[in-house]
């Protein structure tokens, strides 16, 4: 497993954490308990946060939605576990070909490098449907015909070679090797279609297309075009190459895709003890910010180029190594070039996509819209997917014009590329607000003494510096957000924390937890909040462009055997309990789907799927629990929601081993959902003399190597996937 940036703590500003300020919480609830009622007892099906619509927010607000599907218990197999009724089939997998004349893959590592501009990436992540109409285009409502686009955040080296990565003295000595990777990042767009009540990719669909650390991007937004972004491959700035550490994603209302860029300060090559010297201050403070620093994760920068004019791999060392006083000639802003939204268009192959600087630069797990309104300006919900990082709200200067869904990339040059970014400060009233990241305003100026700001553009690059000088309050690795199309609260999961960065004395409303989740039988401490949990908030008014908000905690993570008065505060029973909660997805229904990537119940369980009924902000009660490390004790008052019982919240899915369910997308029905199984086996290094003893053989079983896999559910009378409207 690699270090990633979501683990390490880069924000020493003074700002407050999420826990800190809620001590004072609600004394009263504003809003009543939701209307989304009490669930049947029914089957809760199959796969990873996925979508189920029923007929979405055109049905009747008399309608209650219920889970059609009975919980399924935890697993520790090495195989795909989905209730009785539903079908789970493999669609995509690492390698795959995506274009004619390409042979099936091998699965031994032997493929070459330039293969995989061609075959499916690695690590199938975030991921959107996109429904093809009759006349090839985008159409909203297609379910049969459509495409696929699906991020590819990272490899697993071990097994995506014969025998694992080639490093001789700290270097990469065989550059095919790092073509590979380069090319198994990135994104994949497949046509998908429906035949016979089965789905199947079309191998040579003139769609698909791969996307990779070779594709050539168009810098836009006000950061491009500025010295910032200039390069030895771009000399004003307004280009790069490639997209990297793609994780979560976004969509837009006129058909195109957004690619979010999360851990990806950690690819690049910085040896501090040699470059620091030849930086400004300015320079130190944004690498330390972002950590920009080390040898890279992958090690590309040490490969070396048979041409010397061919910097495939160079371009991964963003130190200072040329004479020019602008960069041009090396890539010591490369790395500003990268931490975007990278917007895709996917009926137009031969497009550019564009990485939209005005969204703010940061460690990007998605971009979620919030309701699409005509004459209102859209909003983005992000989150920074790292520990005691912040939430983001952009919300566009353009309001929405029908009209533009059909204009693509011109549309996002509208939408995209002109708009003002927030980030949130939760108070311990239970209600926020949305403080703009605007030079010259809120302490980011050229006087601040932390990092003194040139212009917008350099805000826009520096975000989590704006972000500090504003005043944002510090949150525990908010990854995942979604907003409920019923009502447009929106959800972020906070994964977890450990007891360096959770102390006791440092629990409060927001954060109330602080105990020991023992694992394994030899009862392995994990102090903290190893469990996490996830928060919502309401915009005031219901209006996207609000500046305030109203909050509350919708569900905490917990083993069902955690004491029910200071750990499992939503009364989590098995076939419900679940740590770690990583991705969410609300279906069009209204129902909520949670997946987890958890490594603190793994002792008992995979990771998993659950589906939910998700009430409303406000619809909970006020709890006191008391905090031990040992020695001292704290009592801490929190609002928790209304604790959701097995009617309201059921596990649909385990994966096979050592995987992370990940990404989900539906066909406009409801009827498909779409699941990502990322990295099984990643754990467990390969002896490759014995392959019977790799850490997964999912999905093709025996003695194969695993691979990263999309699968489709359906239910195998022909309905919905999780939930309905009656």
């Amino acid at each position: 497993m690699h270090t990633d940036s979501d683990d390490i703590d880069t924000n020493n500003s003074g700002n407050e954490s999420f826990a800190s300020v809620l001590n004072a919480r609600l004394t009263r609830r504003s809003l009543l308990k939701g209307s989304f009622g009490l669930a049947s007892t029914a089957f809760f099906g199959a796969g990873l946060a996925a979508c189920n619509s029923s007929s979405g927010s055109s049905e009747s607000p008399t309608k209650v939605l219920k889970l059609s599907f009975d919980a399924v218990g935890k697993s520790l197999a090495d195989a795909l576990v989905i209730p009785a009724g539903y079908t789970a089939t493999v669609l995509f997998r690492l390698g795959d070909p995506m274009a004619a004349g390409i042979a099936d893959y091998r699965n031994d590592g032997t493929e070459n490098g330039a293969a995989f501009a061609q075959r499916a990436g690695d690590h199938h992540d975030g991921m959107h449907f996109f429904g093809v109409g009759t006349d090839g285009r985008y159409n909203v409502a297609a379910g049969d015909r459509g495409l696929l686009a699906i991020n590819h955040e990272a490899i697993t080296p071990a097994y995506l070679h014969a025998a694992g990565a080639t490093i001789v003295a700290g270097a990469r000595t065989v550059n095919d090797e790092v073509v590979k990777e380069l090319n198994a990042h990135g994104v994949s767009i497949i046509e998908v279609n429906k035949n016979g009540g089965t789905f199947s990719y079309k191998r040579d669909s003139s769609f698909n297309r791969r996307i990779t650390t070779f594709t050539e991007m168009a810098m836009s937004g006000p950061a491009a075009k500025t010295p910032l972004m200039i390069t030895s491959y771009s000399s004003d700035g307004s280009k790069t190459r490639g997209t990297v550490n793609n994780c979560a994603h976004g969509y837009t209302p006129w058909g195109t895709y957004l690619a979010c860029e999360e851990n990806w300060a950690g690819y690049f090559r910085r040896v501090a003890a040699t470059d620091n010297p030849n930086r400004s201050a300015k320079e130190l403070a944004s690498f330390a910010r972002y950590g920009v620093a080390g040898n890279g994760r992958e090690l590309w920068a040490t490969a070396v180029a048979a041409d010397p004019s061919d910097t495939s791999f160079s371009r991964w060392n963003a130190m200072k190594v040329g004479t020019s006083t602008d960069g041009s000639d090396d890539f010591r802003n490369v790395a500003n070039t990268y931490g975007w939204n990278v917007e895709i268009d996917p009926f137009s192959p031969a497009s550019t996509p564009k990485k939209r600087t005005a969204m703010g630069r940061f460690a990007h797990e998605g971009a979620w819209p919030g309701p699409v309104v005509a004459g209102k300006p859209l909003v983005y919900y992000m989150g920074c997917d790292s520990r005691n990082e912040y939430i983001y709200k952009y919300v566009s200067t353009a309001v929405w014009d029908p009209a533009d869904a059909t204009r693509g990339l011109a549309a996002g040059d509208k939408y995209l590329d002109d708009g003002r970014l927030y980030v949130a400060k939760f108070a311990a009233d239970g209600t926020g607000s949305w403080i703009e990241l605007k030079f010259g305003s809120n302490n980011i100026t050229a006087g601040n003494a932390a990092y003194a700001f040139a212009d917008q553009a350099d805000v826009l690059v520096n975000t989590r510096l704006a972000a500090d000088a504003a005043g944002a309050t510090k949150m525990d690795r908010p990854e995942w957000g979604a907003v409920n199309p019923r009502n447009g609260e929106v959800y972020m999961t906070l994964t977890n924390n450990n007891s360096t960065l959770r102390t006791l004395a440092s629990t409060d409303a927001a954060n109330p937890r602080f105990y020991n989740d023992p694992k394994g039988t030899a009862g392995t401490a994990q102090r903290g909040n190893p469990n996490g949990h996830i928060i919502r908030w309401a915009e005031n008014n219901g209006d996207v462009a609000a500046t305030g908000f109203k909050w509350d905690i919708f569900l905490f993570g917990a083993r069902s055997t955690a004491d029910a008065a200071n750990v499992n505060l939503s009364n989590l029973t098995a076939a419900n309990d679940f740590s770690s909660p990583d991705g969410l997805w609300f279906a069009n229904s209204g129902l909520l789907w949670i997946q987890t990537d958890d490594g603190a119940y793994t002792d008992v369980t995979n990771c998993m799927l659950l589906a939910a009924i998700p009430g409303k902000v406000g619809d909970g009660g006020k709890r006191t629990i008391t905090n031990t490390d040992g020695a001292a004790t704290k009592a801490v008052d929190t609002y928790v929601g209304a604790p959701p019982g097995e009617t309201n919240l059921r596990r649909f899915l385990v994966g096979p081993k050592e995987c992370e369910i990940t990404g989900l997308a539906e066909t406009p029905d409801g009827k498909a959902l779409f699941v990502n199984i990322q990295h099984p086996g990643e754990e467990t290094a390969p002896n490759f003399a014995n392959p019977a003893g790799f850490g997964s053989h999912w999905p093709d079983g025996g003695n194969n190597r695993p691979r990263s896999a999309t699968i489709v559910i359906t239910r195998n009378d022909g309905g919905e996937v999780g939930g309905v409207l009656v």
